[in-house]
């Protein structure tokens, strides 16, 4: 019999030992043997340090610094530009499938307001916004693609800004579908291929 409650009285023991004594208000810190870093020496943002003359914990970056992923220093691809002037043609190789990620942007973004072929008869059009422009006047037509870049990238009186939706890849490949309805909707039989001609009955 003793040594069954010297068993309990030990299991007792061990479980109040590890448990702790649930739900009990201490009025002293518990003592932790393994502390698991829960207090650190460290400062919380925002802050106050009497190390720094300001008082401040946080502290402005170095003059300089840019963001990982932000170091725009190719000024055709990030601002379309050559120079003092708007860049003409393509900071990268224009491929089919530039295109057609163009083509899936351009639905989602452009369509509601520059209609499906960029005649300007997007939905918006029957809503009140009655100037969104055509693509297929001469002014856009001869517009350089950098200029057309920027327009997209920050915006242009009615029309938002799309840097903050688009990435800058994006932004060109949209701009490379553009060029594709300017073609499509502007096309004569001298540009259809010789060959395929018989296929589209001409």
């Amino acid at each position: 019999m003793k040594y069954f409650l010297f068993i309990y009285a030990l299991a007792v023991i061990s479980i109040v030992s590890i448990l702790g004594f649930r739900g009990t208000t201490f009025t002293e810190p518990p003592l932790e043997v393994f502390p698991d870093m829960d207090d650190q020496s460290k400062y919380k943002p925002q802050g106050a340090s009497a190390f720094f003359a300001d008082g401040r914990t946080d502290r402005m970056p170095v003059t300089g610094t840019i963001a990982r992923g932000n170091l725009k220093d190719d000024e055709f691809f990030h601002f379309g530009k050559d120079g003092d002037a708007w860049a003409n043609g393509f900071p990268m190789p224009v491929t089919s499938e530039l295109i057609e990620l163009g083509a899936g942007k351009y639905q989602i973004y452009c369509t509601p307001c520059h209609g499906g072929v960029g005649d300007g008869n997007g939905v918006t059009k029957f809503r009140g916004m009655v100037i969104t422009p055509t693509y297929h006047d001469d002014r856009l037509r001869d517009m350089p693609e950098g200029e057309i870049f920027n327009t997209v990238t920050n915006g242009i009186r009615l029309m938002g800004a799309y840097a903050d939706k688009l990435s800058a890849e994006e932004r060109w490949a949209v701009i490379a579908y553009m060029r594709v309805l300017q073609r499509s909707q502007n096309a004569s039989v001298e540009d259809v291929p010789q060959a395929s001609r018989k296929d589209l009955g001409l």
